[in-house]
């Protein structure tokens, strides 16, 4: 009785530890190519706005993503469109590329 109670409790221990190890962790987007070929659905290389919406994606947002407004995305429109709100939120989080170094002679003290 002794044992199972203490093998319940470490059980118990460690999968709280993994749930909170879990929240912890920054969120892994999955790859451009991975999302890129879930919304692909007939498998011709771009995603139209019919396969855009039927995955869940709001319809206002696709001319924002199809860059040379051919009514299809391409791989690299898709990339191109990620890396651009990636850096967005960089930049909202404070988390931008740190300034350049000052230019010209130190500073004289």
């Amino acid at each position: 009785m002794r044992r199972t109670l203490l093998v319940a409790l470490a059980s118990i221990t460690t999968l709280a530890a993994g749930v909170a190890l879990a929240q912890d962790a920054p969120r892994q987007m999955p790859a451009p190519e991975d999302i890129f070929k879930r919304w692909d659905t007939n498998g011709d290389g771009a995603v139209d706005k019919a396969e855009w919406t039927a995955a869940g994606r709001p319809e206002e947002r696709f001319a924002m993503v199809d860059a040379n407004n051919d009514g299809k995305i391409t791989l690299d429109e898709l990339k191109a469109a990620l890396e651009k709100m990636r850096q967005y939120r960089m930049q909202q989080q404070g988390g931008g590329a740190p300034p350049p170094p000052p230019q010209g002679a130190p500073p004289q003290q």
